[in-house]
């Protein structure tokens, strides 16, 4: 789906990378054309900024999302998720990384879910990126325990994991 979208506007890097922030930080775009994140409107010179794109770059890529009925379908409908990713230092949890051979296997969330469940660790958060919108997927566990060695070992030794870190 991600390569479908991008296609759409295979003329315009610019227009790409203002899509890829979209998705990447959950903006979606009302009726009126305006960026949102909620109910919060996100200036176009704030966006363009951020890429260093001119601000009318973004204003184009909201028109041609409006125009298109598929494009406006999932750009109106996007929302964000707040991650304790960031905050995990701050709030003293630990962040388990997985990277794993195929991300788009059945049953690596619940295997590893259910590992440390066995384990009696409580989850705080699980966070999963789409194989159709990075190249290197990972898996992330947010929990208030630290892991032992040998739990970061089991879990390593799945099938399907290449890699295990925090």
């Amino acid at each position: 789906m991600f390569d479908e979208i991008l296609e759409k506007f295979e003329g315009s890097p610019s227009q790409q990378a203002v899509i890829r922030l979209f998705l990447e930080r959950g903006f979606s775009v009302n009726e009126e054309g305006r960026v949102v994140s909620g109910g919060i409107e996100i200036p176009y010179t704030g966006i363009a900024r951020e890429l260093d794109v001119d601000r009318r770059v973004v204003d184009s890529t909201t028109d041609a999302i409006l125009a298109d009925p598929e494009l406006k379908r999932i750009f109106t409908n996007i929302s964000s998720i707040p991650s304790l990713m960031d905050l995990a230092p701050v709030l003293d949890l630990t962040v388990l990384t997985i990277e794993v051979a195929a991300a788009d296997e059945a049953g690596i969330v619940a295997e590893v879910t259910g590992i440390l469940a066995d384990r009696g660790v409580s989850i705080r958060q699980v966070l999963s990126e789409d194989p159709e919108f990075t190249d290197d997927p990972k898996l992330y566990v947010i929990t208030d325990a630290d892991l032992s060695g040998d739990l970061l070992v089991e879990i390593r030794d799945l099938e399907y994991v290449r890699r295990v870190g925090f």
